[in-house]
């Protein structure tokens, strides 16, 4: 009866599978765009090109021309021939499961959301970020499951966002950053715990939390390399991790094919993932010139989230965040602008990131005027959330505007070179060839 049934399931099955390979012929027209664009920075860090026509075909730029070219039959005109077209912008560290600066909102409403109200918020803090010219981006902790779930229901069509590289849940000694049971009553605490796979401790534990989150299909891996401002827990920003469990994280993530990000504060805990081979550190608040050295000696990637302790200390300021966490908002605030200045100066390559959902969702472009306040020029800012955020994130389809690529592409009014704020106000957005923001004819 067993053999049976099994049989009865192999056979439809395979019946099924054959259907799935065997999909009807596709008699559909190709979808074409011409986009007229007035000034074109195709590959940031170059010198922009004038008037120019981008060709896209099935959400791939298929030619791009001088000049502004006349449509072929049948194709859409997008008339961008006074406004400065750009790819569209990377951010390699968001929360979409993140309330957005307001966690007031969140501790009132931690009795009374789950899982599924947390999703609902995800899926329009997604599209927020696209339309604000954000195509791409690297999500460094929420669901695992729910966050896979969005990701491929985008690139499915089905749900407007941005592409997505996705961590799950970052992993963390118990204690550190990222375990949720700090600062609950024990009721609360162990019914966290008793979920949490997230949580390690020794250098075997934490081989297996980094299974266990590519497991639930993250595409990169997220460590808790020191303390963190809003985790509700004393204790400073120092280093949480031994050099042996930051071993272990990487060496088993680069092992399953994953690139794996730090968030670090202490200049104790940023060296001694750069020395175990991480591929960037996020937020980097604390450097000192051995710091520095290491991230130049492994080519790692400094991700400066400038817009999080600002946004930490206005929420610290006003009440809003548990007592435990002032004084690390406070201290990250305030050394965050100098060791920045310092890696910039000294040439560490930057990626573009936010920590968004510390700050509100939509407002990701007011970290490109912080990140020129700390020394970057315009077209740098421009290139590290594009070439650069492209690199880190692996992706090599994404980050300049050139035959072959995805066409992700964006427009604002004047040249964000001359005032990069103007990227704050993002009129056009495509995303794989459609059209999200903007009005095409």
């Amino acid at each position: 009866m067993k053999f049976g049934m099994l049989a009865a399931v192999a056979l439809l099955t395979g019946t099924i599978a054959s259907a799935q390979t065997a999909p009807a012929p596709n008699t559909a027209k190709s979808a074409v765009t011409y986009i007229h664009a007035g000034t074109l920075l195709d590959r940031p860090g170059d010198t922009p090109r004038g008037n120019s026509t981008i060709i896209v075909r099935d959400g791939k730029i298929a030619e791009i021309r001088d000049g502004f070219s006349s449509p072929e039959a049948g194709a859409t005109l997008v008339d961008l021939s006074r406004k400065f077209v750009l790819p569209g912008l990377i951010d390699a560290h968001v929360h979409l499961w993140g309330i957005g600066g307001d966690p007031m909102r969140a501790r009132l409403d931690a009795l009374n959301r789950d899982r599924f109200d947390d999703m609902m918020t995800a899926v329009v803090n997604a599209r927020t970020t696209l339309e604000a010219g954000f195509t791409s981006v690297r999500d460094l902790g929420g669901d695992p499951r729910g966050v896979r779930s969005l990701r491929d229901a985008i690139d499915a069509g089905d749900v407007a966002g941005p592409s997505i590289t996705n961590a799950g849940e970052m992993v963390s000694v118990t204690g550190g950053h990222g375990d949720g049971g700090n600062g609950l009553a024990e009721t609360f605490a162990d019914a966290v715990h008793a979920t949490e796979i997230n949580l390690c401790d020794g250098p075997d534990d934490c081989r297996r939390a980094v299974r266990a989150q590519i497991a639930l299909g993250a595409k990169v891996i997220k460590f808790a390399a020191t303390g963190g401002v809003l985790s509700n827990v004393a204790g400073g920003l120092g280093r949480a991790m031994t050099p042996e469990e930051m071993k272990a994280i990487i060496d088993t993530a680069h092992a399953m094919g994953r690139k794996v990000a730090a968030h670090s504060h202490a200049a104790e805990g940023t060296k001694a993932a750069l020395a175990a081979g991480v591929d960037s550190i996020d937020h980097g608040t604390f450097l000192d010139d051995e710091a520095i050295a290491l991230f130049k000696q492994k080519g790692a990637y400094l991700v400066m989230t400038e817009m999080a302790p600002v946004a930490a200390l206005a929420q610290a300021r006003s009440g809003a965040l548990p007592p435990a966490t002032i004084p690390k908002a406070e201290a990250a605030a305030a050394a965050m602008l100098a060791s920045h200045k310092r890696a910039i100066a000294a040439g560490v390559k930057i990626a573009f990131g936010t920590d968004t959902g510390v700050s509100k969702h939509g407002d990701n472009a007011q970290e490109f005027a912080l990140m020129v306040g700390a020394g970057m020029t315009p077209m740098q800012a421009i290139r590290a959330a594009t070439v650069g955020a492209a690199d880190l994130l692996g992706r090599t389809d994404i980050g300049t505007l050139t035959v072959g690529k995805t066409a992700d592409i964006i427009a604002v009014a004047t040249s964000p070179l001359d005032d990069v704020r103007v990227l704050e106000h993002v009129g056009f957005v495509m995303h794989r060839g459609v059209v999200a923001v903007g009005n095409p004819r």
